[in-house]
């Protein structure tokens, strides 16, 4: 006891230190990652050569989702939260500066105008827009502004709106320029003109590739290279940095066992459902689903039918669920509705006095066409037309189902008031709202436990190497599948819900293995086996299709001989073909006769000017070819002046996506955050 006195007296304060330098160094070794002294703040990506740091792109994300209304619940919402995100700081770092820098700019009285209505803004309309008639609504914009000196929420919401409000607008500024800047010579003009005009019918020979001896077109390992380097420049040699996996899956199955007994607890829920009496209260209870909607025998299969006599259908196996369904309630109903409803502001004061006077014989579409808030309907005297009984809402539903033609009811809600009248009503039969339990087949506890033992065992055994990977795969029963992980891929190709498998492979580091990941109810375990951060697609992977080309190449120069002749019925002869002929060939095809994609081919028959003259052989896509032109058409029906408002029109259309696309390539954007994200 006294030595343990002495050490908590003597060495207290040696020790207190000691604890807190070694606190400090590992605060210190996290620095880099986790973004501690500022500076430090790590790199999750550039743009244009402009550093994206942690927090910077993490305070987009959440202004992006609150703004948004963003929801993370599933991969595919995240993902899109995540391209909004970098689209955002895209904008900040590339496209704005840009703008500035070529002079375009929103000035303080044109942002005002947009607020205003005077020169609408589909951003801010889209936010301030009448929900009833779409129209914008400045009373609305002005209330906002009057709360939000107090509302911190408006503020931010407010900030974001002008940003991507003025944002826009540079945008539409820019285009508007791209467009204005677009212009149509004479030449194309005339081009134009010839190409819809002029139609070309001939004859021509076409021998196909495959027909010379591949021994005949050898590509050396030279050639292949060769083209590589004078050609890897070009946009189809270029990738993302990438890393590889190999991973493996852990299947965690139900046994039979498993299936057995999960039968067994099915058919006992089954019985207790049929002795229930609150069906709601037994299906909520067992986290099952009331229908929202009452259905007929249309919506049900012969089986399921008898839930509309109140009988139990179930339990019975469907796919991997055992399924059993009660009526919460049954009644008679037509089987569609005709209705016209006039639709009022939450809580207005008209709403009775005018219920009121419809119920008193008061013109109902007189009534409609003033009174309701729903334009749509409003101009056809509130008419919604005929509705099946199976598509409403079971509150409006229960209101309706004795309802008559001419019956009129009022919805109160927080949406707003609703006064309907019924116009139409069919003959009545039997619904039902429908309560469903299931009880999925899946595997236990103990099959989950024995699986993820085996899947502990392989993550000993695989670690060190691939082949240790490989040897463990192989005693564990398991293959080995390889996935290439792009930069700023969110998920592994072909593996459903795999991003955190994904953000792993990024910060790994070569043959590091990784933890057991939970995917999909099953397990996986991954090594990272390759980094890829060069620019280019490697010539091992494109070496095949220059091969082909180039093979292509040469067998064309080998047919090119053989496609000489006095006359095309000669050159076919020689060649063992037939003649094929072509008919109303423009500049504007894209195929020739049974040739569905021969632009070449098409090109040079569209440019000839001579006729009964044997071509020069051409290299097409899938074959080479002579031709002859035997006729040249032309007509009247296109004049220059349409076709220089046609080409005029074209290239405005098209302009703006092209600027966007050249903006793409010259953006440089590295993109690291799937190690963090």
């Amino acid at each position: 006891m006294a030595s343990l006195h002495t050490l908590r007296t003597k060495y207290g304060v040696v020790l207190s230190v000691i604890i807190v330098l070694a606190l400090l160094a590992f605060i210190i070794s996290l620095g880099p990652e986790m973004g501690f002294f500022g500076s430090r703040d790590p790199k999750v990506g550039s743009i244009n050569g402009n550093k994206v740091t942690y927090m910077e792109y993490l305070n987009e994300y959440e202004t992006t989702k609150t703004n948004m209304g963003g929801d993370e619940s599933t991969e595919e919402a995240a993902a899109y939260l995540a391209n909004a995100t970098w689209q955002s700081l895209v904008a900040k770092h590339f496209l704005q500066p840009g703008f500035e820098k070529i002079g375009l700019a929103v000035s303080e009285a044109e942002r005002m105008s947009m607020l205003a209505g005077e020169h609408p803004s589909p951003v801010i309309n889209q936010a301030f827009a009448d929900p009833q008639t779409g129209v914008y609504d400045v009373a609305a914009v002005s209330s906002f502004l009057s709360q939000m000196s107090s509302n911190p929420q408006y503020q931010q919401m407010w900030s974001y709106l002008n940003s991507k409000a003025i944002l826009n607008r540079l945008n539409t500024k820019f285009n508007g320029l791209v467009k204005a800047g677009s212009y149509v010579n004479k030449l194309e003009v005339e081009q134009g003109v010839a190409s819809e005009n002029e139609s070309r019918n001939g004859r021509m020979v076409a021998i196909n590739y495959n027909t010379v001896a591949d021994s005949l077109a050898t590509v050396s390992d030279a050639e292949i290279k060769a083209y590589y380097e004078a050609n890897k420049d070009k946009d189809e040699y270029k990738k993302l940095p990438r890393r590889r996996i190999s991973y493996v899956l852990f299947d965690v199955a139900p046994t039979e066992s498993d299936v057995v007994e999960i039968e067994n607890k099915a058919k006992t829920l089954g019985e207790e459902f049929a002795a229930a009496e609150d069906v709601r209260a037994f299906v909520r209870k067992n986290m099952g689903t009331v229908s929202d909607t009452y259905v007929s025998a249309a919506q049900l299969s012969a089986d399921e039918a008898v839930v509309l006599d109140g009988a139990q259908y179930g339990p019975v196996l469907k796919g991997n669920e055992w399924v059993m369904s009660r009526p919460v309630a049954t009644l008679m109903a037509p089987d569609s509705i005709g209705l016209s409803h006039i639709v009022l502001a939450p809580n207005a004061p008209e709403a009775d006095s005018l219920y009121n006077a419809l119920k008193g014989g008061a013109n109902f579409a007189e009534a409609a066409s003033k009174h309701s808030q729903y334009a749509q309907t409003a101009q056809n005297g509130g008419d919604m037309g005929v509705v099946p009984f199976s598509m409403l809402a079971v509150e409006l539903a229960d209101k309706l189902a004795q309802a008559k033609v001419g019956d009129l009811i009022k919805i109160d809600n927080a949406g707003g008031i609703q006064i309907m009248k019924v116009t139409r009503a069919d003959k009545a039969k039997k619904y039902a709202q429908v309560g469903t339990v299931k009880v999925a087949v899946e595997a236990s506890s103990t099959t989950r436990r024995n699986v993820h033992n085996v899947a502990s065992v392989f993550s000993v055994d695989g670690k060190g190497s691939i082949d240790n990977f490989n040897t463990a795969a192989t005693a564990a029963a398991v293959t080995p599948r390889t996935a290439t992980v792009n930069q700023g891929d969110r998920t592994i190709s072909g593996l459903l819900n795999s991003r955190e498998v994904a953000r792993w492979a990024h910060g790994a580091e070569i043959g590091e293995l990784s933890d057991i990941f939970t995917v999909d109810g099953s397990y996986v375990v991954a090594m990272l086996t390759e980094i890829d951060d060069t620019k280019y697609v490697p010539l091992v992977e494109a070496q095949y299709e220059i091969s082909r080309r180039l093979a292509r190449d040469k067998k064309f120069e080998v047919l090119k001989s053989k496609l000489a002749g006095a006359t095309i019925e000669e050159i076919a002869a020689a060649n063992g073909v037939e003649v094929a002929t072509f008919e109303d060939v423009k500049y504007g095809n894209f195929g020739v006769g049974a040739y569905s994609y021969e632009p070449a081919l098409v090109g040079a028959i569209a440019k000839t000017v001579e006729t009964d003259k044997i071509s020069a052989p051409v290299k097409g896509s899938s074959v080479a070819v002579v031709f002859v032109v035997d006729a040249i058409s032309k007509s009247e029906s296109q004049t220059a002046e349409a076709e220089k408002v046609r080409l005029q029109a074209f290239n405005e259309s098209i302009t703006p996506q092209m600027a966007a696309m050249a903006l793409q390539r010259m953006v440089e954007v590295e993109d690291l955050r799937g190690k963090y994200f």
